[in-house]
């Protein structure tokens, strides 16, 4: 009845479910009772099952994969793959995403090298903050805008130096608009979180910024206690005047 949509046109129902049952929760109104309760597909969610890929060692020079091609795999045959991999072979392995994420993986002569997670930013990272230089009211408008590299994995049998930050490049180069042709609205900046354990170096390669550590509180946390370990900050602009995007009042200029 409201015509709520999201940016890419699609109805905003889980996010009108959940503002219903938030306004229930306070007594404000009274829906009435359930007649079923439907299954939850993500509450049982299986791990993915292992694919078949092709592991034969790759070693040498990048020039000795070319032609690279990186594909989007979200909604398409090769996802199952993705998932796959990234849960046998990623430290952190395989999560469902929530929310706007997109998924590519890199192929060389059709072969799986490397695959690389998107997805929507975390709510409040105060580092990353200060260095957009945005107030409180407007990042919670503009967050849309940012993207967090939730996971990057080269597969364990391929040992090529530079390739990583190539695909870094490769991806960040495209990711904007495939972005709006998903969710209809671009990026101007993406950021990841590096582990104590290892040092960004491809990262760092590919120019990202180190603009300091998160707290270690964890994202959904309302301690002051540090309860994970503090993770280096690399943000990347895509687009030169990122800061005046970011920091753009769309409801005033509206």
């Amino acid at each position: 009845m409201l015509d709520w949509r999201q940016s890419n046109g699609h109805l905003k129902d889980m996010v009108c479910r959940s503002l219903l049952l938030f306004l229930e929760s306070r007594g404000l109104i009274k829906q009435p009772p359930r007649k079923c309760i439907p299954p939850n597909p993500l509450a049982k969610r299986k791990k993915p099952g292992k694919v078949s890929v092709d592991k034969t060692p790759i070693t040498g020079f990048i020039e000795g994969l070319f032609s690279i091609r990186l594909e989007q795999v979200r909604r398409t045959y090769n996802e199952t793959t993705f998932n796959s991999l990234i849960s046998e072979h990623h430290y952190l392995g395989y999560t469902q995403p929530v929310g706007e994420h997109l998924k590519y993986m890199a192929f060389s002569h059709d072969r799986p090298i490397a695959c690389l997670a998107w997805g929507s930013s975390p709510w409040y990272i105060g580092d990353r903050d200060r260095f957009i230089g945005w107030s409180r009211e407007i990042r919670e408008r503009n967050l849309f805008l940012i993207a967090n590299n939730t996971r990057f994995l080269i597969l364990p049998w391929i040992k090529v130096p530079c390739l990583a930050s190539h695909l870094l490049a490769l991806n960040r180069s495209r990711l904007s608009q495939d972005w709006k042709q998903a969710y209809n609205h671009p990026l101007y900046l993406v950021e990841t979180f590096i582990d104590p354990r290892f040092l960004g170096t491809c990262y760092k390669a590919d120019n990202w910024i180190l603009v300091g550590k998160t707290t270690g509180r964890g994202k959904l946390s309302n301690s002051h206690k540090q309860v994970l370990s503090k993770k280096d900050i690399f943000v990347y602009p895509l687009s030169k005047n990122f800061r005046k995007e970011l920091c753009n009042d769309i409801s005033r200029s509206t």
